[in-house]
């Protein structure tokens, strides 16, 4: 019998042997000898029986897997201890039939009813009270009646699945958060956690400043709820120890799928971004580099806009991020096929954009593309959702060109699969940063992920392509450049690392606010920017909001209506750095708005305010040639994403994010283009239609 009741440290611990045993079954994505392209599938939603029908037609439309099993708790357990199973081994045994391999997920992240009945207190609380029963992801993931109900259900269906031969991996939980929960279970975790980094409850008061407004804590028993606190020092903390609760919950749910999995199938999750109409930039609920490391591949859904929307930025930010969590190739898990959002958002993908899409996923190290779903959903909350089918569950030309996407990747897959990277360029991101800068915004309009999908959306547009740093990563040394939006809770160790990486040669463009507080976002006591004044060559120790100004005789030449820096200004003055750019204002002039400092072998700008894209795009293309960064000549629409294949080949794809026809002076050596057979010379223009691309192998 299993006992209820999980303490937090065994869930630590679990962690650990998930992440040793996931490395020790060595499970590689480069095992992967064909791209995966599929579909979500909702045998449990469907209005009627017609399982046979929809395999039959998939494998006609070359479809090669489907997901399944996650979110459909309750019909697989309709009653306390009552199991329905049996129902996916015949999915299993069909899409077998067919030739469709199986990835099965964990159904953790919706929870039934009687669960909900028995035991009221898995719904999570937060600042607003306790949730309602009806959504899904309104649990409480550290709730111990919950992790028993949860391990009692993984664990029957790797009993029902782990050794089908359709299985090729399985997905723990989905989109996995901490849905904000906050309740007493959670509280009570934190104050140990608090006791484990602090040992007294004074050394905690003087690390966050607790003596403010009477917030010190002498006994760990009088520790309040964090629901009601000023402090942005303990808030933060509270926020990295959420993120914390997610990395330990999915290494326990992994843990628990390694003990039946075979050697060749994968453990995986289906990580997003933070949402904005649409996966946006960096989430602020997971620690997506942490939680991953006990995957086996990385998962990643993808949502954007499409239509005269679509430009590849964000399939671009999804697939850099989702590769760069352990440097290799990862699975697109959902997608999107045809409309999204809800039913007054209808926004129906152009002939073309979707074979465009699928290639785009390719080209940043996708092996696999998933659309969600198969079927569109005749009712509740994603009924406008709308999968490769739709309403009427029949062919539609968006299924055609899916059909035709599959028939190219079955020929030209092999040449297609595991494409590895290797760019000079990253962006260096702080989770710490990005809550801390929610609890001390610099603008009511802007946030840090706004300036961080701003830069990433610029060096896009430029074709530089990048990678993501988690700022937690040691060894920098196989960059160049590093871009580092504003890194405002940030510790001496960690600066002490960009300082080395500068003086051993390296480039760093740091944004304003960085280095302002430590790791406990407490202010620095020195004159800013604290640790970064010898680098960066200068001081300041005044700011201000701006709305919008001029720089003084447009230093970077991009004309009147794009020379203007917004939001903020820091006043900086200069000792060592060579000012680039200084305030057209009458009393702000006579200080530096962005500067430039050579320090050991290396070189350090700094942005002190928000540029305009054009001038922030003028400075990236400074900073990435300076360091000595190959930067290509096309621009958007054209976008241009390069690799190694399997086959030791150079490949290099080449979209065309417009309605236009677009012509391109082929920039590379002799290439073939893998899709027509045909022999490219260097210096040959190439014309590329409306929403098209062409792939290059270099010979």
């Amino acid at each position: 019998m299993m006992k209820r009741v999980i303490p937090f440290i065994l869930i630590n611990l679990l962690m650990l042997v998930a992440c040793s045993m996931s490395s020790a079954q060595s499970f590689m994505p480069s095992q992967m000898n064909e791209i995966l392209y599929g579909v979500a599938y909702y045998y449990e939603y469907m209005p009627e029986e017609r399982l046979e029908k929809d395999a039959k037609l998939m494998k006609e439309c070359g479809i090669n897997v489907v997901r399944i099993a996650e979110s459909t708790w309750a019909y697989q357990e309709p009653q306390d201890g009552v199991f329905n199973m049996d129902y996916l081994t015949r999915i299993m045994d069909v899409m077998y039939e067919n030739g469709i391999k199986v990835i099965v997920g964990t159904p953790t992240y919706a929870f039934p009813s009687w669960l909900a009945k028995k035991h009221p207190d898995i719904l999570l609380t937060n600042k607003d009270g306790q949730k309602h029963y009806g959504a899904r992801q309104i649990m409480d993931i550290t709730n111990p009646d919950f992790l028993f109900y949860a391990e009692r259900i993984i664990r029957k269906l790797m009993e029902k699945t782990a050794s089908h031969p359709a299985v090729i991996g399985f997905q723990v939980d989905n989109e996995t958060k901490h849905y904000h929960t906050e309740g007493e279970v959670v509280q009570s975790k934190f104050v140990e956690y608090l006791k484990l980094k602090f040992g007294t409850p004074e050394e905690m008061n003087k690390a966050y400043g607790l003596n403010y407004w009477s917030n010190s804590v002498y006994k760990w028993e009088d520790m309040p709820s964090t629901i009601g606190t000023i402090n942005g020092s303990l808030r933060n903390e509270f926020e990295k120890f959420r993120r914390k609760l997610v990395t330990d919950y999915l290494a326990w749910q992994v843990h628990i799928v390694n003990e039946y999995k075979k050697p060749h199938q994968f453990v995986t999750q289906n990580f997003d971004m933070a949402w904005r109409s649409g996966s946006y930039a960096l989430q602020t609920s997971v620690d997506h580099f942490e939680a991953c490391r006990p995957m086996d591949v990385t998962g990643i859904d993808i949502y954007h806009r499409t239509a005269d929307h679509l430009d590849g930025v964000v399939i671009g930010f999804g697939g850099d991020l989702a590769r760069s969590m352990k440097q290799d190739n990862y699975l697109v898990i959902e997608t999107q096929a045809q409309s999204t959002m809800n039913s007054a958002k209808q926004e129906l993908l152009y002939p073309g954009q979707l074979r465009l899409q699928a290639y785009s996923h390719l080209a940043s190290g996708a092996n696999a593309v998933m659309y969600w779903p198969w079927h569109s959903i005749h009712n509740s909350a994603e009924t406008y959702w709308k999968g490769l089918l739709s309403h009427d569950m029949e062919m539609n030309p968006t299924v055609q060109e899916a059909k035709q996407i599959a028939s190219e990747f079955k020929i030209y897959g092999k040449k297609l699969i595991n494409l590895k990277k290797e760019n000079e360029v990253a962006i260096y991101f702080s989770n710490e940063s990005l809550t801390a800068l929610d609890l001390f915004p610099f603008s009511n309009e802007m946030d840090y992920n706004d300036v961080v999908r701003e830069w990433y959306e610029i060096m896009f547009k430029m074709n530089v392509e990048c990678d993501f740093v988690d700022h937690t990563v040691e060894n920098l040394d196989r960059y160049k450049v590093l871009i580092v939006p504003p890194l405002y809770s940030v510790s001496d160790d960690e600066l002490n690392r960009l300082t080395d990486f500068i003086e051993n040669g390296g480039h760093v463009l740091f944004g304003f606010k960085s280095g302002f507080t430590n790791e406990n976002v407490q202010v620095r006591l020195e004159k800013q920017p604290a640790l970064l004044r010898e680098p960066c060559g200068f001081s300041y120790q005044q700011f201000t909001k701006i709305d919008r100004l001029p720089l003084r005789d447009d230093p970077f030449n991009v004309g009147e209506e794009n020379n203007y820096i917004s939001v903020w200004a820091e006043l900086l003055t200069a000792e060592n750095a060579t000012v680039l750019a200084t305030y057209d204002h009458p009393y702000w002039s006579k200080y530096s708005a962005i500067t430039e400092n050579d320090y050991g072998k290396g070189r350090v700008t700094y942005i002190g305010c928000l540029p305009s894209q054009e001038i922030m795009k003028q400075l990236l293309k400074k900073v990435i040639v300076e360091a000595g960064v190959d930067l290509p000549e096309q621009n958007f629409p054209v976008i241009i994403r390069n690799g190694i294949n399997s086959q030791g080949k150079v490949l290099h794809y080449i979209f065309n994010y417009s309605q236009e026809t677009q012509i391109v002076n082929n920039p590379f050596k002799k290439c073939m283009n893998t899709l027509t057979n045909e022999n490219i010379e260097q210096s040959r223009l190439i014309q590329i239609k409306p929403w098209d691309l062409v792939i290059l192998e270099e010979e």
